[in-house]
């Protein structure tokens, strides 16, 4: 058998693939392993790569195959499919992922530590509960609207139909009185929730040096500074803001050729939570700068004076990408470029 330094492995549920290559790139063996027949596997294999698409398991297995002594790598799937030769099957995705991770130019997946997981798990939870809220909402609005009781969208609205439905004054059939308490016993649940998580992350910012000192830019707040520190990798695996900005995917999509550039609008491709929250921090500071103005003959007056709102924030959003990794890799505060200009 031919010495193994690349093992690709097709992650699945219950039945996992594994495809051993050679350096000059020969089969060394391909092989179909149960869940727990994976670890003791590898560990007897030598020291190599070990390849495997990043998907929602990916990290947890990569840090326990790296506890062996092998150097584990994560592929965005996109990049694994163009090495798909003819059929789709488990070990085909094993030949592929194995055959992708030996390219030079290969972009990998920085690993994530468990702690990293733990504040992704309650960043996005705490996002899920206000999905739920608002929806809980939106439907007590509509169920009410039905029956002829209507209050304003806002939380004094809500206040006033659940004064409403207590109001046996008020004409509601008694059961969709019952299930409007429903409603509201579950939206008062998650706010009282969604109120405790957002306890715990002032308490986890109060003690996070870069939380604190990512505030420091203009438009961004607690919650962007929080999706940042759980969500972006080690920055210096950039090797420029630019880079950073583009795994935000806040640069714009090019379908460049013959020598002439041609930039479309901003490609959405890279970390949604972060990218999201930089965009509506920037729309802020455009609206306040719309409306109590600002410097003359300053960045935004230029800006603000040539493009819409919207294409103007996400323009500032993109700039304080590159600002937040230029604070982040020289561990400094946000410093006014008109300030020191």
């Amino acid at each position: 058998m031919a010495q193994v330094s690349i093992i690709g492995l097709d992650l699945a549920k219950n039945v996992f693939q594994a495809h051993g290559a050679s350096e000059t790139g020969a089969v060394a063996f391909r092989k179909k392993l149960a869940r727990n027949q994976v670890l003791p596997f590898l560990s007897e294999q030598p020291k190599c790569i070990v390849a495997m698409e990043a998907c929602a398991t990916a990290h947890g297995w990569a840090r326990e195959i790296g506890s062996l002594g092998h150097s584990s790598r994560l592929i965005p799937p996109q990049y694994v499919k163009p090495y798909v030769k003819r059929q789709k099957n488990d070990m085909a995705d094993a030949e592929a992922i194995a055959e992708a991770a030996s390219r030079p130019t290969m972009r990998f997946v920085e690993v994530k530590s468990e702690e990293q997981q733990v504040s992704a798990m309650a960043y996005r939870t705490r996002q899920m509960f206000i999905g739920q809220r608002t929806q809980t909402i939106n439907a007590l609005r509509s169920h009410l609207a039905e029956h002829g009781v209507i209050a304003a969208t806002n939380k004094c609205g809500l206040k006033r139909l659940s004064a409403m439905i207590e109001d046996e004054t008020v004409a509601l059939p008694d059961k969709v009185r019952g299930m409007a308490r429903v409603y509201v016993d579950h939206i008062a649940g998650l706010t009282e929730q969604i109120a405790e998580m957002t306890e715990a992350m002032k308490a986890v910012a109060k003690t996070s040096t870069v939380v604190k000192r990512l505030q420091t830019v203009p438009g961004v707040g607690l919650q962007t500074a929080m999706a940042i520190e759980t969500f972006a990798p080690d920055p210096t695996c950039f090797i420029r803001g630019r880079d950073f900005s583009a795994w935000l995917g806040l640069v714009p999509r090019q379908n460049s050729t013959g020598g002439k550039s041609r930039l479309g609008k901003v490609s959405k491709m890279g970390q949604v939570d972060i990218r999201s929250h930089l965009i509506r921090g920037a729309m802020s500071v455009i609206t306040a700068a719309s409306r109590f103005g600002v410097k003359k003959g300053s960045w935004p007056e230029r800006l603000l004076a040539r493009k819409p709102k919207l294409v103007a924030a996400i323009t500032l959003a993109n700039r304080m990408a590159r600002a937040i990794w230029a604070m982040m890799t020289k561990n400094e505060d946000y410093r006014n470029p008109e300030a020191v200009a």
